[in-house]
Parts: structure tokens; C-alpha cells; sequence
């Protein structure tokens, strides 16, 4: 399906169109070649004969999960920033300003075009099935669409892998400086890295959740096959292609059927163990991704563990402190007792010719107050109430 010649139509068709909300996309056939367009959806939905409801998974006001679609003609990709729609000849990928898409772009170019043994490049017409010449051999090329799905999918793990590494960078030091010094400060950049990685953590589960539902299921990876499904809808079966069964034969219609469905069986396994195979490695990158995450996670739960174990400690220690402070003001209450009792302005007899008396008073005291705080202390170390 050739989609460059319908450009300037539906470009002219989108400027009349005032009230409808443009988009940019960049549209890149089999050579890399880009043409920039600024259309409306409804110039999407009949450049790529797509239905609304699949182009609106592809809408950046809409929150919908990481999808992989395979329909009759295209494929509709939505992951994180990479929001593609691919076709057996070309590709349309939405918002090729954007700083995380411009790398995307450039790799498209470089990757897409077909190089032979001699360096010549392979025309667009080149058949995506042809046999390329290698080392010795013949090495089977990948068809258009899943060419481009390898890159984007390459694109989306690279990315979320490089956001694990920043986030790694910036998790494990503060983690960290917290366990040596707790703090607000640091409490609370490790809040925000946590929040952070929370959702990263999110974002990379949904895309290995879709590619494990793809795996899963044949049916599915056999949709992202367009140039396969192209090629058998393109091929009427005609008397002379089926088997020269006997006109007279009760059972010619039915061998017929079993022949054709035996032959696309053949053909969807072949093709659901070449995608399989692509999505298995990427899965298996994805997958690495997320057990990073896992381990940051279990090394920030480890570091809460420790800090919460640091403040029991703590919390101990003061406890500790309470009850020498409590046992030392009982003793102490004690002996101004005793002081406040001499002090008193009564008269008493015995105070006369006896004032040598109040010193040895007061050292009594003192030394009775200071065993009762021993016995207190001492009593409590024996019950474990205090450490040793």
C-alpha cells in the first residue's frame, strides 16, 4: 500500500478543516525518506483506512496503556512517547519535534533501508521476504513492518533502561548519605525518588505485561505479520493452483479446504516463530529492566527497615534516659525533703546546742538518696528494662 501520493490531498483536505484540532506526524517509507504532515485525525483515519477508536489510542490527551494492535493493514503501536501507526510499505509516527522522538526518527532512517553485500541500497519495491546475500550464505530479511517494530521496540527499552540507570544513580547515594544521617532534607529527596520510581516501575510492568499478552497468544503476533497477510489476500487460490483432485470425487471440496487451511497454518507458525523470537528478546530486555527496579526496591525497603529499626533504637535510648531522669527527681524530691523540713521556721528544743547536728542530717540523707537511685537502677537492669 503506497500512502506518499495521497500527502498533498489529504494536506489540502486538513487545511479546510479549521475547527479540527492538527497534529504533526512524520511519515517515513522504505528508504528512510520523511515527509512531514500536519493533519487532523480524520485525514489519518483515511490515509491508513484505520478506525477512530484505534487511532484514539494513539491520542496524547488520553490515558491509555502501552498497546501493541494488529489489524487487517496496520499495526497501531502506543508506547510511552512512541505512538506509531505501520504499515506493510510505510510508517506514520506522531510528533517528530519531540526531544525523546528525534532519536527515534534518526534511527528509522538509518536502519530502514536495505543495504545489499555491495553496498547498493534496495529500492522500495524490493520484496520484504527477498533472500540477502551474506558471509557465505543467504540470511532471511525481516519483512518492512517488523523491521520497524524491532526499532521501536529497541527505542522504548533503551529508554526505560536509561531512565533505570538515572534512577539508580540518584537512589543509591541518597539512600545511602540517609542511613548516615537522618535528616529532612534527605527523607525527603528519598520520598520524591521513591514516588519516581513507583511510576517508572509502572510504566515498564504495562509494556511487559502487552508483550507478554502478544507471546501468549498466535493469534495476535500472527496480526503484526501484514506483508505475510497482504500476500495471501493478494493470491486468489484458482482451479489450476489446488490439487488435480477427480471431478467425480465425493471428497474433492473438503481435501481442497484442508489444503489451504493446512498451507496458511504453515505459513502462521513460520511467521509467528520469526516475530516470536524478536519479541522474546526485547521481553527478556524489559523484563532485566524491571528487575532492576525490583532490586532498587527491595535496597530502598531494606534502607526503611534500618532507618525505622535506628529510630526504635533511639526511641529506646530516650525511654532509658526518662527513667534515670525519673528515679534521679524521686531521690532528689526525697533529700529537699528532708532540707525543707529543717528549714521551716518552728521552734523546735532540740534545735538548741545542737546545731552541729543538721550537717550529719543532711549527709544521712544524701547517702540514702543516692542507694535508693542504685537500687532503682539496679532493679531495673535485673527486670531488662535498661541495657547493661
Amino acid at each position: 500500500m503506497a500512502l506518499t501520493g495521497s500527502v498533498v490531498e489529504l494536506q489540502g483536505s486538513s487545511i479546510k478543516k479549521k475547527t479540527a484540532v492538527s497534529r504533526s506526524w512524520i511519515l517515513l517509507d522504505h528508504d528512510g525518506r520523511g515527509t512531514v504532515l500536519d493533519v487532523d485525525k480524520h485525514a489519518i483515519m483515511r490515509l491508513v483506512k484505520i478506525h477512530a477508536r484505534d487511532l484514539r489510542i494513539l491520542d496524547p490527551l488520553l490515558s491509555y496503556p502501552s498497546t501493541i494492535l494488529g489489524r487487517d493493514k496496520v499495526i497501531v503501536l502506543n508506547l510511552e512517547h512512541i505512538k506509531a501507526i505501520i504499515t506493510a510499505d510505510e510508517v506514520l509516527l506522531r510528533d517528530p519535534t519531540d526531544d525523546d522522538v528525534v532519536p527515534i526518527v534518526e534511527e528509522l532512517r538509518r536502519r530502514l533501508p536495505i543495504v545489499r553485500a555491495d553496498g547498493q541500497g534496495q529500492g522500495q519495491g524490493e520484496e520484504e521476504g527477498c533472500a540477502q546475500d551474506g558471509e557465505g550464505g543467504e540470511e532471511n530479511e525481516f519483512p518492512f513492518e517488523l523491521r520497524v517494530l524491532e526499532i521501536l521496540l529497541e527505542a522504548i527499552c533503551s529508554f526505560l533502561d536509561a531512565r533505570t540507570r538515572e534512577l539508580e544513580t540518584a537512589a543509591y547515594p541518597a539512600l545511602d548519605e540517609l542511613t548516615s544521617k537522618i535528616s529532612s532534607r534527605n527523607l525527603d529527596r528519598v520520598r520524591k525518588l521513591k514516588s519516581a520510581m513507583t511510576r517508572l516501575t509502572n510504566r515498564v510492568q504495562k509494556i511487559r505485561d502487552e508483550l507478554e499478552n502478544l507471546l501468549d497468544d498466535d493469534d495476535d503476533m500472527a496480526d503484526l505479520y501484514l506483508s505475510r497477510k497482504s500476500a495471501l489476500s493478494s493470491s486468489p487460490t484458482s482451479s489450476s493452483d489446488a490439487p488435480n483432485w477427480p471431478y467425480n470425487s465425493p471428497n474433492s471440496g473438503s481435501k481442497i479446504h484442508r489444503s489451504s487451511r493446512a498451507s496458511v497454518t504453515t505459513v502462521q507458525r513460520e511467521s509467528v516463530e520469526e516475530l516470536e523470537m524478536l519479541l522474546e528478546a526485547y521481553f527478556m530486555q524489559i523484563d532485566g529492566t524491571l528487575n532492576k527496579l525490583a532490586t532498587l526496591r527491595e535496597y530502598i525497603d531494606d534502607t526503611e527497615d534500618y532507618i525505622n529499626i535506628q529510630l526504635d533504637n533511639h526511641r529506646n535510648q530516650l525511654i532509658q534516659l526518662e527513667l534515670f531522669i525519673s528515679a534521679g527527681t524521686v531521690c532528689m524530691s526525697i533529700f529537699s525533703l528532708v532540707a525543707a523540713i529543717f528549714g521551716m521556721n518552728i521552734p523546735y528544743t532540740w534545735k538548741e546546742h545542737h546545731g552541729y547536728m543538721f550537717k550529719w542530717v543532711v549527709m544521712f540523707s544524701g547517702m540514702v538518696c543516692a542507694s535508693l537511685f542504685l537500687s532503682i537502677v539496679s532493679y531495673a537492669r535485673r527486670k531488662g528494662l535498661v541495657g547493661s
